[in-house]
């Protein structure tokens, strides 16, 4: 079976072509009659079996003329209120922030210098209690609101250091102390 552009007139033999090439009209199944002329007008009876098709309105247009006499594009006017309808309660998102970690991050800082580069010049002196007092001053915070202030760990580990650091200083003063006495050195 033939199919037939009834805007056009074209006849077209592919049975998977369901629009005209030329102007986009559905194609009809042509019916065969039994007398086949030239001269003959092309038939005005179509039978049509291809799936329903849905016509959609003239294309957007995007770049429309006239458009700057159109009215100007809404202006922000600074916060505004959200209106909700009676009996219906407003939409809530839940706000997450991260706890604030800074003394805690310090602490383990300065707890870790004292250890590793405290020894040169006593530094370590100077970082490791100001590693305990920051860690303690965080843990503080940490247990009055732990919503807003976090790094539980990093004060804790430098506070460990800090005590590290002034423990060790304690036992190497008491060593050479007692090596001096010992030794007769004195």
């Amino acid at each position: 079976m033939m199919k037939r552009c009834p805007k056009c007139g074209q006849t077209f033999a592919d049975q998977n072509l369901n629009f005209c090439l030329n102007d986009g009209e559905l194609l009809m199944y042509q019916q065969e009659s039994s007398r086949h002329f030239e001269d003959e007008p092309p038939p005005t009876q179509f039978a049509d079996d291809s799936p329903p098709t849905l016509m959609m309105n003239s294309p957007r247009d995007t770049n429309p003329v006239g458009w700057a006499n159109a009215s100007p594009p809404v202006q922000w006017q600074g916060e505004q209120q959200i209106v909700t309808p009676p009996g219906h309660m407003p939409v809530q998102y839940a706000s997450y922030s991260a706890p604030n970690q800074v003394l805690g991050i310090l602490s383990i800082i300065l707890g870790a210098c004292s250890v590793t580069i405290g020894w040169c010049c006593y530094t370590g002196m100077l970082l490791g209690p100001a590693a305990m007092i920051l860690g303690a001053t965080a843990l503080y915070q940490n247990k009055n609101d732990p919503n807003r202030y976090g790094g539980k760990g990093l004060a804790i580990g430098g506070i460990v250091l800090g005590g590290l650091y002034l423990v060790g200083m304690v036992l190497f003063i008491l060593l050479y102390g007692a090596a001096l006495v010992i030794g007769g050195g004195g």
